[in-house]
């Protein structure tokens, strides 16, 4: 057969629908109730069919239908309101038109963004986080840019054998058919990017867009008639092939992301980014296209580093190094050095910027995280913890600080409400509120309007939680057939499925990626423990699990396969349920429908998990270890906490002491208190625990509140920095570290005394005294003006180490001699009882450094200079 060539036919809507393409080429609509229903209301047997899908939905609806609607007034009238609101929505201002001295504009990369299930781009908790971040920024109205890959197969589907394997299936994406459009030239050509290969090859993509909300999203699709075969599959799958191929995707988010941005502000006069966020490694090459920008204005690597830096903000997502992407530097060299891309930038400085310089690195490897560090000013994790962990982790790249002095803060995630809160549950808010009331907290977090949801009725919360669980019960029974057909059942065998699950029994949810640290077994330890729970006379659980492992994770597979084993069991299968191809569509029915919200991963590898967030929003609580957002929210109140074994090095052991507290919960706290149900037949001491749920954990799991977060505390301070490192600033900062670094050597701390002790030793002070502390240094080259000599004192444990130290500044008195030696004073307060101690420290000091580690430079006393201790009473 000869071969095909494949087109897309799309509905022509007559001249009063055109609005309806308007709204279906908005992603709005992904979180937007009301544009939701009036898509339903177009055909609601067709909406079902399309899976909430506006535009499959307009592809297939008959032509009779249009031609009715285009009759129908009252109709008519709801379109052109939801028109003007998303006109509205889309060019009124909003928060970030009344700050002041914020960002023109911020280019946020991510190699996923889950935004809807229409667009299936994402594998998980990075991909949602980052879809998000970019509807919260345009409710905000902050001017982002997202970047990110068009993936021909997406993300894997998921089924399962008949033994209970997971299998994967790549259907194939039409651009044509998804709710994405070619980016234009003015002459109406499709714009592209194009990456020089090695051998003398080419990569060209092109740039689809999507507007989500405010937001435009552009993505990059290597699927062009233009490129050999190797080329063209670049974009073929999220997180598919080998390390090659993974480069070349990364090269095309980073390198061909900027070229991307470029080419959209170029088209649509949109301002150009003063900020560039790197979301994880993936796309940290940016970083080196924009080295490359600015060696063609004429700054050396140096300077253009500077430049660069300034203005980058990276987030890391993982607290493992193994979840870190390494390439071996030969690949990174043939593909950025002579005949690749990049031209013109020194191949040796690139691969300096990934190497692992720290003890334990490998010097063969190319580190994408270690890059992104040194390519950004500013570094975050994802949550308090995880921001304790990164430092841990990233320490080496800055040896000797502490890892408390480390410069990689945090800023925990939050998700985004209006996606992520059953329409029932806004609903109950516009009654109780006012719809401004409760659109104000779900997007802007405002304590005060979540502090209304104290005046619910009880009655009103409990026939809300009962409803929500019922729809999860019959989505449940449809998925589950569904699920069986596959695995080669027919209907004959599957009425018990007509009655899993009870929407009158305490409903538990497990969903999430299956690597082995987040324990989907964990619950299995004790079978029949389990077992006796699930079918408990009189307070019997549920559980409902999902989860994909990666396609080339055998372990995770394998964890897969035993849990459904378990839930096959005809004994306890009524009670116990895996749902495959777990995604947004079946999240939005399963985070409002459970009552309780389980994760059980290893202590402290979760970065965040906002899962648990999703589920709290639907008053749903959560039962977690302490890891991620848990660790810093969890008050008690608002559900209940795992033990961990931490000091457990045997895993099995660990696992085993885990477990059981777990089940101990389960039994006897978690199950009983669902079930003390009053004589008004409610639990009401559960229902206050919701209660306290949404309004204390409402305000602070918002996206809303992390994007403000994001621009305040990085996004702000980086557009300044942006605009004061530019050209000969950058030249002169970069010149600044060259001298300092060289000059650093001579840079020593000669003697310290204090009128408490002189030299090292231990003494007995007055709380409330003041001591005088001096400090001669040598300076060399170096003038006062560029160093802080800082004295830091606090509290000491049992090894005289400080704990949590006061930095205080100490000024120059004198000039000690001609060789560069100054002397430094400043007043120490004892202002607490117990052990203390003291040291200083020297570091460098520039009005255009983020924070005095910036140069990983530091000098201490030596050692029979260095910390004094002694005891306050």
């Amino acid at each position: 057969m000869k071969a095909i060539r494949r087109f897309t036919v799309r509905t022509v809507l007559p001249e009063p629908l055109r609005p309806l393409g308007e709204l279906a080429s908005n992603l709005r609509w992904s979180w937007h109730h009301e544009t939701r229903d009036l898509f339903q209301s177009v055909d609601p047997a067709g909406w079902r069919a399309a899976q909430g899908d506006p535009v499959r939905l307009l592809g297939a609806v008959s032509k009779e239908r249009l031609a009715a609607l285009a009759g129908d007034r009252r109709f008519l009238r709801r379109l052109n309101a939801a028109a003007e609101d998303l006109a509205d929505y889309t060019a009124g201002p909003r928060w970030y038109q009344d700050q002041s001295d914020l960002p023109a504009a911020i280019a946020y990369f991510s190699p996923e963004f889950g935004i809807t299930s229409a667009l299936p781009q994402y594998s998980g908790g990075l991909g949602i986080l980052a879809g998000d971040h970019l509807k919260a920024a345009s409710d905000l109205g902050v001017p982002l840019v997202g970047v990110g890959l068009l993936y021909r197969h997406g993300y894997f589907r998921q089924s399962l054998s008949r033994e209970g394997w997971q299998q994967e299936h790549y259907p194939v994406l039409d651009p044509n058919s998804l709710p994405v459009g070619p980016l234009r030239e003015p002459d109406g050509s499709h714009a592209q990017v194009t990456l020089a290969l090695t051998g003398g090859r080419t990569l060209t993509a092109r740039i689809w867009s999507v507007q989500v909300g405010r937001v435009p999203l552009l993505l990059l699709d290597s699927d062009v008639e233009s490129n050999q075969p190797a080329e063209r599959d670049v974009t073929d799958r999220l997180y598919g092939g080998g390390s090659e191929h993974r480069l070349l995707q990364e090269m095309l988010l980073g390198i061909g992301g900027v070229r991307a941005v470029r080419a959209y502000c170029r088209i649509t006069g949109h301002p150009d980014p003063e900020v560039f966020h790197t979301n994880e490694g993936h796309a940290g090459l940016l970083g080196l296209e924009r080295i490359r920008e600015l060696s063609h204005e004429g700054l050396d690597f140096d300077a253009a580093l500077e430049a660069v830096r300034a203005g980058t903000v990276f987030t890391t997502h993982t607290p493992v190094p193994a979840g870190i992407d390494r390439f071996t530097r030969d690949l990174v060299a043939r593909h950025l050095g002579d005949g690749g891309e990049l031209p013109g930038v020194d191949v040796g400085r690139i691969l300096e910027l990934g190497r692992e310089t720290y003890p334990g690195g490998d010097p063969d490897l190319f580190n994408m995280a270690v890059m992104g560090m040194r390519l950004a000013q500013r570094a975050n994790g994802v949550s308090t913890l995880h921001g304790a962990v990164s430092r841990e982790m990233f320490a080496g790249l800055w040896p000797g600080f502490d890892p408390d002095d480390v410069p990689i803060t945090s800023i925990t995630n939050g998700v985004h409400a209006p996606t992520w809160v059953a329409p029932e549950v806004l609903r109950l808010g516009g009654r109780q509120f006012g719809p401004s009331r409760a659109e104000d907290a779900l997007m802007i977090g405002g304590a005060e309007s979540w502090a209304a949801v104290a005046d619910v009725p009880d009655a009103a919360v409990w026939e809300l939680r009962r409803t929500l669980r019922e729809q999860l019960v019959e989505d449940v029974r449809r998925r589950l057939r569904a699920s069986w057909r596959q695995r080669g059942a027919n209907d004959a065998e599957l009425g018990w499925t007509d009655h899993v699950l009870d929407p009158d029994v305490l409903t538990i949810g497990f969903a999430r990626r299956v690597p082995s640290y987040k324990r989907l077994t964990l619950m299995l330890r004790d079978q029949e423990r389990l077992a006796a729970m699930l079918l408990h006379p009189e307070r019997p659980i549920q559980i409902v699990v999902a989860g994909k492992a990666h396609p080339a994770d055998d372990s995770g597979k394998r964890l897969v396969q035993e849990l459904v084993r378990f839930t096959d069991d005809p004994r306890v299968r009524h009670r116990i349920v895996f749902l495959p191809d777990y995604d947004m569509r079946m999240a939005r029915t399963l985070y409002p429908g459970c009552d309780v919200w389980l994760n059980n991963p290893l202590r402290p590898l979760e970065a965040c998990g906002t899962s648990g967030m999703k589920a709290a929003l639907n008053g749903c609580l959560n039962l977690s270890v302490l890891d991620g957002w848990w660790d810093e929210w969890y008050d008690g109140e608002n559900g209940w906490a795992i033990p961990t074994a931490d000091g457990v090095a045997d895993e099995d052991r660990r696992d085993e002491l885990e477990a059981a507290g777990l089940y101990d919960l389960l039994e006897q706290q978690v199950a009983p208190r669902f079930y003390d149900q009053g004589r008004h037949g409610m639990p009401q001491r559960w229902i206050q625990m919701v209660r306290h749920t949404l309004t204390t954990l409402g305000p602070k799991v918002l996206a809303g509140r992390m994007v403000r977060d994001y621009v305040g505390q990085l996004y702000a301070p980086a557009a300044r920095s942006h605009r004061a490192v530019q050209g000969e600033d950058a030249v002169e900062l970069a010149g600044w570290k060259r001298r300092v670094r060289q000059e650093w050597p001579r840079v020593a701390v000669d003697h310290v005394e204090t009128d408490f002790a002189e030299g090292p030793g231990e003494g007995v002070a007055e709380m409330g005294s003041t001591l005088t502390l001096r400090v001669q240094v040598a300076l060399g080259g170096l003038d006062p003006s560029e160093v802080d000599v800082q004295l830091l004192a606090g509290p000491v444990d049992t090894a005289d180490r400080l704990r949590g130290p006061e930095a205080i500044p100490l000024k120059p008195v004198a000039r000690t001699d001609v060789e560069g030696r100054f002397t430094y004073e400043g007043p120490l307060t004892l202002d607490r009882t117990g052990p203390f101690g003291y040291t200083v420290r020297v570091l460098p000091a520039h009005p255009l450094l983020a924070t005095s580690a910036e140069l990983g430079l530091v000098t201490f006393p030596p050692e029979a200079e260095g910390m004094t201790a002694g005891v306050l009473r």
